[in-house]
């Protein structure tokens, strides 16, 4: 899914861990570049695998980010 992602218009970037609990954060340009990307017939067919495989439960929060910064040595 993360090479489909990266062709989509608006695309922006992905960050991923996993341990006891998997997280995935997808960044978007805008809220019509996130319809569209849900609206993506593989995207859409991924869920539906995920949803009858591998997941009992999940969860989708869309956000903004206002501010991002950090530090690293």
């Amino acid at each position: 899914m993360v090479e489909l992602a990266k062709q989509q218009p608006g695309y922006l970037g992905i960050e991923s861990a996993r341990s006891e609990l998997g997280i995935t954060v997808s960044y978007w340009q805008t809220l019509e570049d996130i319809k569209n990307w849900k609206a993506n017939l593989d995207h859409q067919m991924a869920q539906k695998l995920g949803r009858e495989k591998w997941y009992h439960q999940y969860k989708v929060r869309i956000c903004r980010v206002e501010r991002d910064y950090g530090f690293e040595v």
